[in-house]
């Protein structure tokens, strides 16, 4: 096992992004790449399906014990919400409704998060484009954890309980690193799902209630799901900052394993993402990647090498437009 991990690490000053030069090398031999960013129509059925499913769940969870109550929520509404927020982040890119119609992606966005319980979709857009736009930028990129997470969360326990409370960590770190003032759509966000939530206690009860609240906190935390949050981006190979995941998890999460891709392509929808391995496989066949989400969270937890300090942290030079 190495020594103990520190910033220093992994930190350079960057002057490029890596997705945007190999943009540039793919679409220039392979322009027909250009014909997949278009929105994909059957993302809203899909969701329109997820959110009545969540629905039935609820109604069933309501005369459950406690016990089935929780076990339901890990082995099924966890898989569902988390999904659900992975379908938001499609949303994020327009890929419902396509760039010319963007407030309807952003009110979709807001009914796909009813069924999470925590309003978050609005927000998650101005913080999304961010991290793209800025990958790794100090003080800007909010997928970057901060220096108490690095410094703390150093030994196999403390990552352990670190992947425990992702969700918590992703919800409040933006306060912290990159706080914006809040918007018009933002409070819409929130008085819808707390309007949303009341219903739920009120016509099924606080079972239901509950089941919402702990799929989506049970999901994005120690779940087979949430490996995808560190395979993304931390940096079990030095000088590789993108991992794609071409596992079967890509069917319950809208390829976002293909993450080299997305990068490379921000505005393709998910379901194309395998099409452009396909198209331009010699820029991506020889890249680093992962085939299992699980083995990814034993390594971050087991190997000492590896921390929350273990992500590529550029210091950006000229003026940012920040969402």
């Amino acid at each position: 096992m190495g020594s103990r991990v520190s910033r220093e690490d992994f930190e350079w000053v960057y002057t490029d992004q890596p997705h945007a030069d190999r943009r540039r090398e793919i679409l220039a031999k392979y322009p027909e790449i250009k014909s997949l960013m278009k929105p994909d129509p059957n993302l809203i059925w899909i969701i329109i399906m997820m959110f009545l499913t969540q629905l039935a769940a609820f109604y069933i969870v309501k005369d459950l014990d406690w016990k089935w109550v929780i076990f339901g929520a890990y082995v099924f509404g966890s898989c569902i919400n988390h999904s659900m927020t992975l379908a938001i982040h499609e949303i994020s890119h327009n890929a419902a409704f396509g760039n010319c119609k963007a407030m309807w992606n952003r009110w979709f966005g807001m009914f796909a998060n009813l069924p999470i319980g925590i309003p978050y979709s609005i927000s998650f857009k101005r913080y999304h484009m961010d991290h793209h736009r800025y990958l790794g930028a100090d003080g800007v990129d909010v997928d970057i954890p901060t220096d108490f997470e690095g410094w703390f969360f150093c030994t196999a326990f403390r990552k352990f309980i670190w992947v425990i409370l992702q969700p918590l960590f992703y919800a409040f770190r933006p306060l912290f690193i990159n706080p914006k003032p809040i918007t018009y759509l933002e409070v819409i966000n929130i008085g819808a799902q707390v309007t949303f939530d009341v219903l739920i206690y009120y016509f099924l009860g606080i079972k239901s209630l509950v089941y919402m609240l702990a799929a989506s906190l049970l999901g994005l935390g120690l779940h087979p799901i949430s490996g995808h949050f560190i395979a993304e981006h931390y940096m079990f190979l030095k000088g590789h900052e993108t991992y794609s995941y071409y596992g079967p998890l890509n069917l319950l999460t809208f390829n976002v394993g293909y993450h080299n891709e997305h990068h490379d392509f921000p505005n393709i929808p998910g379901k194309s993402l395998p099409l452009v391995r396909k198209i331009a496989a010699e820029y991506y066949d020889n890249l680093p990647h992962y085939n299992s989400w699980i083995k990814v969270l034993y390594d971050f937890v087991m190997d000492d090498t590896i921390s929350p300090y273990s992500r590529m942290k550029r210091h950006q030079k000229g003026e940012m437009v920040l969402e």
